[in-house]
């Protein structure tokens, strides 16, 4: 029975975009016979990497979904939250220079740290293949590489580039830095997520005849469902509003969204706003700091569960995500699968997902003016949304499901030697 190991930074029951993917990629491989271990961190919030007093799972060792789960626990440096931020500011300004891998390797893995997962590799009978993810989270990728290699297991990466906004290189250079693109090409394979991530890769080195495009995919039977009515009776709001799902983050566009809902406030309007997700400590700060009469038209539903998510889906008048740190964006299918149109920004890979005027409209990131605009034009047109929301309903239904995305995925495994269904 071949042995998979995924290496992921978080996993569930956290449900973010990266971990959603290894969940169905690694319950599917159960499913199909194979002997499949998740290793992950601790973590449940992201800024717990860096930040004392923020949420965790503390199940070390878990089944679910014939998966076994094995959660480490996160080292930091006893040193305040903001020591993170600048080693990594650190780290991109030296990997301007030439020759400085060896040294970004180091600094990768000052902190945080995951010590004890290197010794449960060395402990623990080898996989066949080791499957890891999100490159900007290199502590928990370096030490599964440097085994993998040292025990020729084939490793396959899936490294979520985020590019950023167009011919501004300030948040892809933390993803590209000259030990991750080392990482990439000395792995066996590199899954990317869009076109526009392979020619960012390759223009950087990563050989095109390693990579991968395959993206993701949803689940309907899984996603569909939602009663829009219940939402509807157990939150009390029955005015049509506006739909965010995903992390509560300035680079994620929450607070973009909120600022351009105050505009269209401003001026009368009386649509609300929901948001579905987990929030950063920047955005408790922030949104603590507003007006009451601001709060009293925001909905915040911190980590809702699934249900909540898919009753919220079927209610909604349109999703509005404009992020810039997405390589392709879950959230935006799981929206046309209720037939929404959606919002996103010109950033990272969502232009090669969303359909500019034909799924859904694209703004620049952080143009609080252009995501009025757009949230206006959508709000005014109710044909306008039926036309992209069918649209992008069809195209998810005939290419972005997990069954087609799984075979593919499997695909790559196979070219390892790891066949796809036993």
């Amino acid at each position: 029975m071949p042995s998979i190991l995924h290496i992921i930074q978080r996993y569930y029951p956290y449900t973010g975009g990266s971990e959603q993917v290894a969940q169905v990629l690694a319950e599917r491989q159960a499913a199909d016979g194979h002997h499949v271990q998740v290793w992950t961190t601790n973590a449940w919030d992201l800024d717990h990497f860096w930040a004392r007093n923020r949420r965790t799972i503390d199940q070390a060792h878990e089944m679910h979904n014939g998966v076994a789960i094995r959660r480490f626990p996160v080292v930091r440096l006893p040193t305040p939250a903001i020591t993170y931020p600048i080693i990594r500011r650190l780290m991109v300004e030296i990997g301007r220079l030439p020759r400085t891998a060896p040294i970004l390797r180091r600094m990768a893995m000052l902190t945080p740290r995951v010590p004890s997962l290197l010794t449960a590799l060395r402990s623990s009978p080898q996989p066949d293949l080791i499957h890891t993810a999100n490159i900007t989270l290199d502590f928990t990728i370096l030490p599964a590489l440097k085994y993998a290699k040292q025990h020729t297991i084939p490793h396959i990466i899936t490294p979520y580039v985020h590019l950023g906004e167009p011919h501004d290189r300030s948040l892809v250079r933390y993803y590209t830095m000259p030990h991750h693109i080392e990482i990439m090409r000395q792995s066996d394979r590199v899954i990317v997520m869009t076109g526009l991530e392979e020619a960012a890769l390759a223009d950087l080195g990563v050989p095109r005849s390693i990579m991968r495009r395959v993206g993701v995919g949803v689940e309907p039977a899984e996603l569909m469902g939602g009663d829009a009515a219940r939402f509807k009776a157990e939150t009390g709001i029955n005015q049509p509003f506006v739909l965010f799902v995903g992390t509560f983050a300035k680079e994620k566009g929450t607070l973009d969204v909120i600022s351009a809902m105050q505009q269209l406030w401003a001026q009368g309007r009386s649509e609300e706003l929901v948001l579905i997700g987990s929030p950063m400590a920047q955005f408790e700060q922030a949104f603590a700091a507003l007006p009451a009469e601001i709060k009293a038209k925001i909905h915040v539903f911190a980590r809702a569960s699934q249900e909540r998510k898919r009753d919220a889906l079927a209610a909604a008048t349109l999703l509005a995500m404009p992020s810039r740190t997405d390589s392709f964006g879950i959230v935006y299918l799981e929206a046309w699968l209720y037939r929404l149109p959606v919002i996103g920004a010109n950033a990272g890979g969502v232009p090669d997902v969303i359909r500019h005027g034909e799924t859904g409209l694209l703004v620049n990131y952080g143009d609080v003016a252009d995501l009025t605009n757009a949230l206006r034009r959508l709000l005014d047109d109710p044909t306008l949304r039926e036309q992209f929301g069918t649209a992008g309903y069809d195209y998810t239904l005939r290419e972005l499901t997990w069954d087609r995305k799984y075979a593919q995925m499997m695909d790559v495994y196979t070219e390892l030697g790891v066949s796809g269904t036993l």
